[in-house]
């Protein structure tokens, strides 16, 4: 009974996290870029605020990652959001039914279980006007930032720490 429950704790823990979907250039030398910086004119739909927070967090990667921001940059980097609707999948199966020696019949109800929430797909780009444009992007799905700054910080770091966790790609 024990590991049933912690089965259940295990699954909603990791049931909620974001996934992260990437794409890249095969063609590219990740190798060349050591320099970035971000498009002025990004239209990311993330408040002043919550657009300095994940650019924050990028930086830190970044600098972890061994690139350095520039104003004369190798590539540049945009960020750009997007409202999506998580429709809900889950439901509960309510049964009645009944046999006799040649009859039998049955009804079963379709119980949706919570509803369709609204969450945000977070797409990051890099991009690399000197040549063929988009190089490296992932799109991921956030669907609660938190409600004060401090947890907002907090989900960034956590969302850019998990979208990082494969750049550069490694390549064959």
């Amino acid at each position: 009974m024990k590991l049933i429950r912690y089965f259940l704790v295990f699954a909603l823990f990791t049931s909620c996290g974001a996934y992260v979907d990437y794409d890249y250039d095969k063609n590219t030398n990740f190798s060349e870029y050591k320099t970035y910086n971000y498009f002025t004119d990004m239209q990311s739909g993330l408040s002043q605020l919550d657009l300095n927070r994940i650019m924050n967090s990028i930086d830190a990667k970044m600098k972890l990652l061994g690139y350095t921001k520039s104003e004369t940059p190798s590539f540049n980097i945009d960020i750009s959001t997007a409202e999506v609707t998580n429709n809900s999948n889950s439901n509960v199966g309510v049964g009645i039914g009944g046999t006799g020696r040649n009859v039998g019949g049955g009804v079963s109800i379709g119980i949706p279980v919570g509803g369709n929430r609204a969450m945000r797909e977070i797409k990051i780009e890099f991009v690399d006007d000197s040549k063929n444009g988009t190089f490296w992007q992932a799109v991921t799905t956030q669907s609660n930032l938190g409600n004060t700054p401090e947890k907002r910080e907090e989900s960034f770091d956590k969302l850019i720490e998990k979208v990082f966790s494969k750049f550069p790609p490694k390549q064959k």
